[in-house]
């Protein structure tokens, strides 16, 4: 009985053994699967690519001719002819609309006879101041051999006296005259509408048989753009991104009426004088712009971008890509990062590698890489997708880019 004992515990013991033998290399295996593939993650990854990168100040703005000249009224009265219309290619001093002149012309013809008579006034004021001073100088010749007494002779030079200021109020009274027909003159002038530059007719504000009033405001009859060819867009860009603005500065813009297509100008100043909107703060920058097509209308409305620093063929990573980093090297990436700070996950051999490098330029969505070694078609992770994740976000294949290590 004591050896068969014996014999059934070492039996026991041995089962033991090889029970937390089994138990410990199940727990090795799982602890190594588990540092190989900590949580079944997938990596999402993008390629790293050779490209521009520029920075751009994003903006809305109108388009509006480069110089446009607002032709009104000086006089009032009813619009008696019209000659220009929506679209009419004008001359300087070119006839657009008349107003009724008569009313006018009646002033002028007025003015011209007041003149007639001071001039006539002003004849006959001579003859009298010619008589007066014969008369005087004869008399004083007869005063000196004692014919005429001294009264005479000092009533003659009186007489004399107030003839020659009578031609000089009459002389006056001519300049009065001139000036008043002047002035009825230049009115009726003003009754013809005319073009003061070359340009295009864009708008058209009276009828014929319209009444013209220009007693207080002076109203505004026809819109002239001087230069249809070379248009201008007027943008107004926040306090905080006008400090990039800079005159010369390369500007793309879009407009509705061509989706396809991208008008670039250049910017042509930056305006000092703010404008405040319910208390936000915002300036006019213009962007001028060639329009030899005449694509451009005035007004349209133009989705702005001003570059304001640019990097042609460059190598570049998407801005995700600097912010990652994977669950298992959260600790370890701290101490790999660059000059500036950054580093990228590069996924080789199926397993991501902190790459430290130096950024440069960056625009919203990738960053310049200056110094790093990171080049084009390398894949950097951007994402990482549990398996709970992808479980929930449908089959692997439904993102594109991802790796099972």
């Amino acid at each position: 009985m004591g050896d068969g004992f014996v014999q059934k515990v070492r039996l026991g013991s041995r089962a033991r053994l090889s029970s937390i033998a089994l138990g410990v290399i199940v727990v090795s295996a799982v602890v190594f699967r588990w540092r190989e593939r900590p949580d079944g993650s997938r990596y999402v990854t993008a390629e790293t690519t050779r490209g521009p990168v520029v920075r751009a100040i994003t903006t809305t703005g109108a388009v509006d001719p480069v110089i446009t000249v607002q032709v009104g009224a000086y006089v009032s009265g009813t619009i008696q002819a019209s000659y220009c219309d929506y679209n009419t290619e004008v001359k300087a001093g070119q006839l657009c609309a008349r107003i009724d002149p008569r009313p006018y012309q009646v002033v002028v013809d007025q003015d011209t006879a007041n003149l007639a008579t001071a001039q006539a006034q002003l004849h006959k004021d001579r003859a009298s101041l010619v008589y007066a001073k014969i008369n005087y100088a004869r008399d004083a010749r007869l005063r000196e051999h004692g014919v005429v007494s001294q009264d005479t002779a000092d009533s003659d030079k009186s007489v004399y006296d107030q003839a020659a200021a009578q031609v000089e109020l009459d002389e006056a009274a001519i300049r009065q005259r001139e000036a008043e027909l002047h002035a009825a003159q230049v009115n009726l002038d003003y009754t013809n509408i005319v073009s003061p530059v070359d340009g295009t007719v864009v708008s058209r504000n009276i009828t014929i048989g319209q009444t013209v009033a220009a007693s207080f405001q002076t109203p505004t009859l026809f819109l002239i753009a001087q230069d249809l060819t070379k248009m201008q867009v007027d943008t107004n860009v926040s306090e905080s991104d006008v400090g990039a603005a800079r005159v010369g500065q390369k500007s793309t813009f879009t407009v509705e009426a061509y989706p396809g297509r991208t008008f670039v100008g250049r910017v042509s100043q930056v305006r000092q004088a703010p404008i405040t909107v319910q208390n936000v703060v915002t300036y006019n920058v213009v962007v001028s712009v060639d329009n030899a097509d005449l694509a451009l209308m005035p007004g349209m409305t133009a989705n702005t971008r001003i570059i304001t620093e640019e990097r042609d063929d460059v190598v570049r990573v998407p801005l995700q890509a600097l912010r990652f980093s994977p669950h298992g090297l959260r600790g370890s990436s701290a101490a790999a990062k660059s000059e500036r700070g950054a580093s990228v996950q590069v996924l080789r051999d199926g397993r991501p590698e902190t790459v430290p490098i130096t950024t440069g330029l960056s625009d919203g969505s990738f960053a310049e890489v200056v110094h790093g070694e990171v080049g084009p078609g390398d894949r950097v992770v951007v994402d990482e997708v549990g398996p709970g994740e992808e479980k929930r976000q449908g089959p692997p294949v439904a993102r594109r880019g991802a790796f099972h290590l």
